[in-house]
């Protein structure tokens, strides 16, 4: 099974997350933490702020790794290194993702999540 290796930034706000919309593809539709994949030869951090980059058009400050999870999607398995953020500059503007949402807590239940997200959402609920 091919294993994909990504990175999500978890961005926090007064006792809300971050959280966008996938905006194509398979999973079009479903909610997911921002980020991508890790390209060759590129560490996790430079991964993480080149992918918001690209996705939010904002420059971010890693604070600290979150979780690491592990997800067997049918066709392959997901590595999914995850980081609370914060912007450090820009304004952020949705590249990819068709809407964007600040979450408290509660509402976190309400959004179809992609599956590799549904395990860190109850991790989260627990710190916010």
């Amino acid at each position: 099974m091919k294993n994909i290796e990504v990175v999500a930034a978890i961005f926090r706000k007064a006792n809300t997350i971050f959280a966008t919309e996938k905006g194509y593809g398979e999973f079009k539709g479903y909610w997911e933490f921002p980020g991508g994949k890790v390209e060759p030869g590129e560490s996790l951090e430079e991964a993480l702020r080149r992918e918001i980059r690209e996705e939010l058009q904002v420059e971010i400050n890693i604070e600290e790794k979150c979780t690491v999870l592990d997800y067997d999607y049918p066709k392959f398995h997901l590595t999914m290194h995850c980081y609370f953020c914060s912007v450090l500059s820009g304004e952020i503007k949705l590249v990819e993702a068709t809407d964007a949402r600040w979450l408290k807590k509660e509402e976190l239940n309400t959004l179809k999540w992609l599956p590799a997200d549904i395990s860190l959402i109850e991790e989260l609920k627990k710190q916010l």
